[in-house]
């Protein structure tokens, strides 16, 4: 509009408008803006509203010793029943509100704002994640559960434990023994939800002696551990999965070849069909180099079947997220700490791979079918019923 007005004499309003782009009408209105309607027109009082003396009555009754600690509901009854009416129900609460003397007078835990985690590994055990689910057996009313540790950049299954309850002991041992077994430096990451294990001070404290740190879901926020939600499912979609077990011996016996099929025969969809032990172990150039040469054979046989020039193998990415950082960050990484802070005293050491993140993320493997190897099962020796750790070598 400046440009407008400072224009030269001899061009007109119509053609300096067309040349910027501009609208005529929107320039008269910057000329003469129209007067304001709503501060040039007084709001009325309406004729229902209370005198100031009927306010100040309203207040004193309401602050009476025997009303004092009573809400205008119960105020309300009893003088009505005394045969007095001073104002509604709601009256008495706008009177209150326009003093200042409405709010919670309970001991109420403000609501508590959880920050979104987000992590990035950029190798094998960097970051772990971790869950416990529920396996259904063939007695009414009882149930197994499963603990199962994964590393996020490999989905490789580090670990895994049966048992029949929740345990933050055996979650502490299953930890320890596989941190132990993997050599893990200090500086992972062990990602999980919000169950009592977890959250527990006896794994907190291990973690925290073992050089790890922990971070946290969101309450009722599944993608933030889309991770082993989706290993689980992929655990409970085998063709072969009993949907209910006998017991512990018998869901054992199913857990110990599937495991070693997920993590060495499984050819994972989102780690460019490579298994997990194969990102784990460090053999993705090797065995790329052989579905390279594979590829170029096609290629030189029949070119004609690739329009897009000589195809080449596909390698697994190089960093896996959960909550991929965003342009505009939000929220701290790890619960009750700053963006690149962890609860223990090795951030120095991996705080390359927590960010911000304002968006969920999604992952995990696809459902796939059992080998025959796997179909045809042995049956197991007998094992003494007490939990049994097994970690993945």
């Amino acid at each position: 509009m400046t440009v407008l007005e400072h224009r030269d004499p001899i061009v007109s309003i119509a053609t300096a408008c067309a040349a910027l782009g501009a609208s005529r009408a929107t320039l008269y209105r910057a000329r003469r803006p129209p007067p304001d309607r709503a501060a040039s027109r007084a709001r009325r009082p309406s004729p229902r509203r209370l005198t100031e003396e009927e306010r100040q009555r309203i207040l004193d009754t309401l602050h009476e010793t025997r009303f004092m600690d009573q809400p205008p509901a119960e105020v309300y009854a009893t003088l009505l029943g005394e045969g007095t009416y001073i104002g509604s129900i709601r009256t008495m609460y706008r009177v209150l509100a326009a003093a200042g003397e409405v709010r919670e007078r309970r001991n109420v835990r403000a609501a508590q704002v959880h920050p979104t985690p987000s992590l990035t590994a950029t190798a094998p055990n960097q970051v772990w994640t971790w869950d416990i689910t529920k396996l259904a057996t063939t007695e009414k009313g009882k149930l197994l559960h499963l603990y199962v540790i994964i590393d996020l950049f490999s989905r490789f299954v580090v670990g895994w434990l049966l048992a029949a309850k929740e345990c933050k002991h055996l979650a502490a041992t299953m930890l320890g023994e596989a941190i132990a077994r993997h050599d893990v430096k200090p500086g992972l990451i062990v990602h999980a939800d919000r169950g009592s294990a977890m959250k527990s001070d006896t794994v907190a404290q291990l973690l925290s002696d073992l050089g790890a740190s922990r971070s946290f879901s969101r309450p009722r926020v599944s993608d933030d551990n889309a991770f082993s939600e989706a290993q689980f499912k992929t655990l409970k979609y085998q063709p072969d999965y009993p949907v209910r077990f006998a017991g512990e011996v018998h869901a054992r016996g199913w857990l110990e070849p599937f495991f070693g099929w997920h993590n060495d025969e499984h050819h994972h969809a989102s780690l460019a069909l490579f298994t997990p032990a194969d990102v784990f172990h460090g053999r993705v150039e090797q065995i790329a180099a052989e579905r390279q040469r594979a590829l170029d054979a096609a290629y030189t046989a029949h070119p004609e079947r690739f329009p897009n020039g000589p195809p080449t193998a596909r390698r697994p990415p190089t960093k896996v997220e959960i909550n991929p950082i965003s342009a505009e960050p939000t929220a701290p990484t790890v619960e009750g700490h700053q963006a690149g802070t962890l609860d223990t005293d090795h951030s120095d050491k991996v705080e390359d791979t927590t960010h911000i993140a304002t968006r969920p993320s999604t992952g995990g493997a696809e459902p796939r079918g059992a080998p025959a190897s796997r179909r045809t099962r042995r049956p197991c020796r007998a094992e003494p019923e007490q939990p049994q750790l097994a970690v993945a070598s």
